[in-house]
């Protein structure tokens, strides 16, 4: 797939990122695990248009000295055109990293909408000015190959629903761009939410074909487009919800070495890298959207100390149901609800919410927990939090150790009025940018999400 364009050399260089200061990762815990695919098989589901004539760049068979000619002089025009572009987004791009770097010796800068402020932010004049640069210069391309439901589009709905709706907004976003050679960062519009719906046979244990769906995608872009080829990949990105997102992605060697993974479950163990990676939240929309589902009482009329009610599914669960449920009236841990009590109800009546890991580290409930004001008591391994490249989550969010499950109450309780008042109003404020809104409103999750892909493609270099 490299082909006779890959004459790019890519240099990852750590300018940016630094500058927050702190960028650490509060459960970045490593634990290697491998796996491996072979994928023998071509999907039948997918439909690429064959490349228009339009965009031939000889008009003479090459073959003849004329048409080699004709051919040479026209590929030379056309990279003279496409470097030149290169060379001026790669200034641009400069430019911000000097001013993020510089941004956190000066004033707050002025914002008609907000300011970043606070422990919640590793650096947040850093972070302002990182955004602020984001909407002046920030271009996508999203590649057109593909048809829905597949690519394009996805299911908006649900705990998985910020696939579907990150990729619907993409679609039409202002940071699109028509002319791949003026964007900084290329998106694959494919849906794994998709691919398991419509390419999956249930029940089969078979990957093949949901891996070459992905893998035949890349693979028509890099023959008909100079850009994956460039970086090899390393200025793409990929955006999934689904748990079998990390694997599906391993069919493409590049898609998974070297581009830009947005995925809500970023497990270390599973090969999520932090340093290129993106972790996004799982928000659960039972409607499609945030309607009924923000705000919640003041901290004085939060009667219940610790709440979780959930199914027993993973080992972190099991723990902390063995330790807990039932057997203490200010813990207020359980499988079910008695009838008629409603499950938001009961997070806008407590003040603290635990949020374990289930079968996977991607969950909902910590952004239920901060959607109501109830503070997040954080109980997995191996995970990146969410902008954790941005956001401080130890100063609005308790994070207990799996060891620590059985002093859990201690913990809880260690924490003084005054300090859990802090937290709770430092999650107040954090929570606009894990708001889903439509239209999308700046600094919420859409705008993070590019933000953070914004952040690694500020962290790359790619030069001849």
């Amino acid at each position: 797939m490299a082909g006779n364009n890959s004459r790019h050399m890519i240099i990852l260089v750590t300018l940016v990122l630094a500058a927050f200061s702190g960028f650490g990762y509060s459960f970045n815990f490593h634990h290697p695990s491998l796996f491996s695919t072979s994928t023998n098989v071509t999907s039948p589901f997918l439909h690429f248009p064959r490349l228009p004539r339009g965009r031939r760049l000889a008009a003479a068979p090459p073959s003849s000295p004329e048409g080699r000619e004709k051919h040479s002089f026209n590929t030379s025009n056309v990279w003279q055109r496409r470097n030149k572009n290169f060379e001026k987004i790669e200034a641009q791009l400069g430019k911000a990293r000097a001013a993020i770097r510089e941004a956190k010796n000066r004033d707050d800068e002025p914002d008609p909408d907000y300011v970043p402020s606070g422990p919640m932010y590793w650096n947040s004049k850093a972070f302002h000015r990182s955004y602020l640069e984001m909407e002046k210069q920030f271009k996508v391309f999203i590649y057109e190959e593909g048809d829905p439901p597949i690519f394009h589009t996805a299911p908006s709905h649900g705990v998985l629903g910020l696939e579907g709706i990150f990729i619907n907004e993409m679609e039409q976003s202002q940071f699109r761009t028509r002319d791949p050679d003026k964007a900084q960062v290329y998106f694959l519009p494919f849906s794994i939410i998709s691919i398991v719906h419509f390419v999956y046979v249930v029940d089969s244990h078979d990957w093949s074909l949901m891996e070459n769906t992905v893998a035949d995608y890349v693979n028509v872009i890099a023959q008909k487009y100079p850009y994956w080829n460039r970086s090899l990949g390393a200025d793409h990105f990929m955006l999934a919800c689904h748990d079998w997102g990390p694997k599906i992605s391993f069919a493409v060697p590049n898609l998974y070495n070297s581009s830009i993974r947005a995925l809500c479950n970023a497990n270390t163990s599973e090969r999520f890298n932090p340093n290129r990676d993106v972790s996004i939240p799982e928000v659960d929309l039972p409607g499609g959207t945030t309607d009924g589902l923000l705000g919640g009482p003041s901290p004085s009329r939060r009667t219940i100390f610790v709440f979780f009610a959930g199914g027993i599914h993973g080992y972190i669960r099991t723990v902390l149901f063995e330790h807990w449920e039932n057997k203490d009236t200010e813990v207020q841990i359980r499988q079910y609800l008695p009838k008629g009590v409603k499950y938001y109800d009961m997070l806008r009546k407590s003040k603290y919410c635990i949020c374990p890991s289930g079968y996977e580290v991607a969950d909902a409930r910590i952004f239920e927990a901060l959607y109501t004001g109830c503070v997040p008591v954080i109980i997995k391994d191996h995970y990146v939090a969410p902008f954790s490249d941005v956001l401080n989550w130890e100063s609005f969010s308790v994070i207990i150790p799996v060891k620590d499950i059985p002093n859990l109450k201690k913990i809880v309780k260690s924490i003084s009025s005054r300090q859990y008042i802090k937290m709770q109003m430092r999650g107040l404020k954090v929570r606009k940018h894990f708001e889903v809104n439509f239209p999308p409103k700046r600094y919420d999750v859409f705008h993070m999400i590019l933000h953070s892909i914004w952040l690694r493609r500020l962290n790359l270099q790619i030069r001849d």
